[in-house]
């Protein structure tokens, strides 16, 4: 059953993908390789549609999956307060809480990978997180045909009362150990994004991917004067925080020209 927003998502067609356990509608739009944006609390809203939009009309093909939240809803504060709290107590298809562990949903998308990269073509597929997604991108890596990690905001495992979770990854060691090896053997890399203050995404996490990966790891560090203004700190750099000018339209730019350029679109 449809939802009365998804007008927002008219010019996308959409179809339910099953892998395992989980089914979920799926958007899709454009041509050219393949890319799977994955949106952040509350849900598939607007802003991460107009994100898609963008990755679209440089020549890709984007694939938006509805993993929580009512697609194409706008944001409340309501909105925003019910979808975290069912999807952090409830669902058991994410890993909030741990470090060195993937959700279990990651599986599912690399499966939608797999089915994208094979009708889509090109190098392969480029992965965005954002935010409670943000860091699936890297943990999607063990799927040959993801290419193009980028982490956005990436805020699991949340932080709160733990400086081990502060610096921690949700990705497992294995994980890791493969995105290392195709960075090196394939000539990959990621691309990392945050504000700097955003208590969700602490130093000593950035510290930690870039222990792990080096120069391989791309960061893009923006300051609070960077930010739109928006009910909430500075923290949602491809969409509630991102100005049409100015820095984080830099990276918004500079994510697109890194996609289509590692998938070969």
């Amino acid at each position: 059953m449809r939802n009365q927003y998804e007008g927002a998502l008219s010019d996308y067609r959409t179809f339910d993908f099953t892998d395992g356990p989980w089914t979920r509608a799926v958007y899709r739009r454009g041509s050219g390789p393949a890319v799977i944006v994955m949106h952040e609390i509350p849900g598939l809203h607007p802003l991460v549609i107009r994100f898609a939009d963008r990755v679209s009309d440089a020549g890709m093909t984007v694939f938006l999956p509805s993993l929580f939240g009512e697609p194409g809803r706008p944001w409340s504060k309501g909105y925003e307060f019910n979808s975290l709290f069912k999807t952090i107590c409830i669902q058991r298809e994410f890993v909030n809480w741990s470090a060195g562990k993937s959700s279990p949903i990651v599986s599912w998308l690399r499966a939608l990978a797999r089915k994208a990269h094979a009708e889509c073509g090109g190098r392969g597929v480029g992965a965005v997180g954002m935010c409670f997604t943000g860091g699936y991108g890297l943990a999607m890596m063990t799927e040959p045909a993801v290419v193009a990690p980028v982490l956005s905001q990436p805020s699991m495992p949340i932080t709160v009362g733990s400086k081990a979770r502060a610096a921690g990854i949700d990705a497992s060691p294995s994980e890791i150990s493969c995105a290392r090896q195709r960075f090196a053997n394939e000539g990959l890399s990621m691309i990392g994004m945050r504000f700097k203050s955003d208590r969700n995404v602490p130093d000593a996490r950035f510290e930690a991917y870039k222990r792990e990966f080096g120069d391989k790891f791309e960061t893009i560090e923006l300051e609070d004067k960077d930010a739109r203004p928006f009910e909430r700190p500075p923290h949602s750099v491809l969409t509630f925080h991102l100005k049409e000018d100015g820095p984080t339209k830099a990276a918004e730019q500079r994510v697109i020209a890194f996609l289509k350029k590692t998938t070969g679109a």
